[in-house]
């Protein structure tokens, strides 16, 4: 018999809207002490920040730790970047990474669905992080860039390893970080390699797949240089894996907690979009993007001097009740739906078509699978360290057939 257990204490998922909501007591803009930042919680401040790279930079460089491996790894990773080198680069894999080829991926995120749930066809009780919500991206993105099948594997630890936080507090600071980056360096080194040695092969015998596209794309004369297309394989790591597999693991919790929201989605399937921009508003995988301020400026009334590292705190901005009605209630046919969860302006998230079409995708055949899928015990979740990502690492869930 299929049971869902809501007593007992609240998930993290949960608990860290109900943070986010307070912060708004402190004002538009706040000084964290305990990690020594500035934070911009409103929305139309947070929009503002986000779009002028010119007082407000995404290059990091002399606030953050670094690492040799780490910087040669994100050479190609335009989100740390400012124009003009943000605008050559964006635009150079904007020539590879069409909106018609992630919507020409389609068919084969619905194959790949189809064949991660018929593994578990049999089964009543499965983890669908292990299952579905992780594998998933992973394999459309190896397959997108021509990684031979037997190899998707090596993926799938790469990014356990760069995403999985385990050096990390729900509060790390400089030193934590720098650990961090030592204990990944290993990792990186072999990406890093490995992704040369598969750019390089691509170079000698062109293909189908976005690898041969990225060598091949050229605006005014520049082609991508190699490394370049490493930095930029490892943003499709984060923009294109973590956070579907986040938002896919959020989306189930999220309508578990709501069991009324999920069954009038079930009632009503044309209404995914709308409810995956609901979700992606609730629980942003990546709640806070830092900016470093290139002069003084005044925010929220308080002056907030150059070179001060300032968070824009998305989970706080997207519960701003100036800008949504009803900002903590769940509202699956919210529309329209302004969030700011994969940013806003020229960094507004690269990966977010691919993202949204998996998580689309993947809920609707879920739902079709299974008309009842319930998480029984929330005391067997393992959520991810929120400092890294917000999302479960894994979820067992129950399930029934029609």
């Amino acid at each position: 018999m299929i049971s869902r257990q809501l007593t007992g204490e609240p998930p993290l998922l949960e608990v860290l809207p109900e943070r986010w909501r307070d912060l708004h007591r402190d004002g538009p803009v706040r000084y964290d002490p305990g990690q020594s930042v500035w934070q911009v919680l409103d929305h139309e401040t947070a929009a503002a920040v986000l779009a002028d790279p010119v007082t407000y930079s995404s290059d990091m460089t002399g606030l953050a730790p670094s690492q040799p491996d780490f910087d040669t790894f994100t050479q190609g990773n335009f989100v740390g970047m400012d124009p003009p080198e943000h605008r050559k680069l964006r635009a150079l894999v904007s020539q590879a990474f069409t909106p018609r080829v992630v919507q020409g991926l389609a068919p084969r995120i619905e194959a790949v669905c189809a064949r991660l749930l018929d593994s578990v066809a049999g089964h009543d009780r499965f983890d669908l992080v292990d299952s579905l919500a992780y594998p998933l991206p992973i394999i459309v993105i190896a397959e997108l860039l021509g990684i031979p099948a037997e190899e998707h594997r090596l993926f799938q630890e790469w990014a356990s390893v760069l995403f999985g936080g385990d050096q990390l507090g729900e509060a790390p600071d400089m030193a934590d970080l720098e650990r961090a980056l030592e204990a990944i360096a290993p990792t990186v080194r072999e990406m890093n390699g490995y992704m040369l040695e598969h750019i390089r092969a691509r170079r000698a015998a062109p293909g189908d797949d976005l690898t041969s596209r990225l060598i091949a794309a050229e605006v005014d004369g520049v082609r991508l240089r190699d490394q370049e297309m490493v930095g930029f394989v490892a943003l499709l790591l984060v923009a294109g894996h973590i956070t579907t597999t986040a938002l896919l693991g959020n989306a189930v919790v999220v309508l578990d907690r709501h069991p009324g929201a999920d069954s009038a989605l079930r009632a009503d399937p044309g209404r995914i979009p709308e409810a995956v921009e609901e979700i992606l508003r609730w629980l942003p995988p990546f709640p806070e993007l830092g900016r470093r301020v290139t002069r003084p400026v005044v925010l929220g009334g308080h002056e907030i001097p150059v070179d001060t590292l300032l968070m824009v705190h998305l989970g706080a901005a997207n519960r701003d009740p100036a800008r949504f009605a009803a900002p903590d209630t769940l509202d699956l046919t919210r529309h329209p739906n302004p969030h700011l969860t994969f940013g806003h302006g020229i960094h507004f998230c690269f990966g977010a078509p691919l993202a949204r079409l998996e998580a689309r995708i993947a809920l609707r055949m879920v739902h079709e699978r299974f008309p009842t899928l319930v998480v029984p015990s929330y005391e067997d979740v393992t959520f991810q360290n929120p400092a890294v990502i917000i999302g479960v690492r894994h979820l067992p869930v129950e399930v029934g057939r029609a």
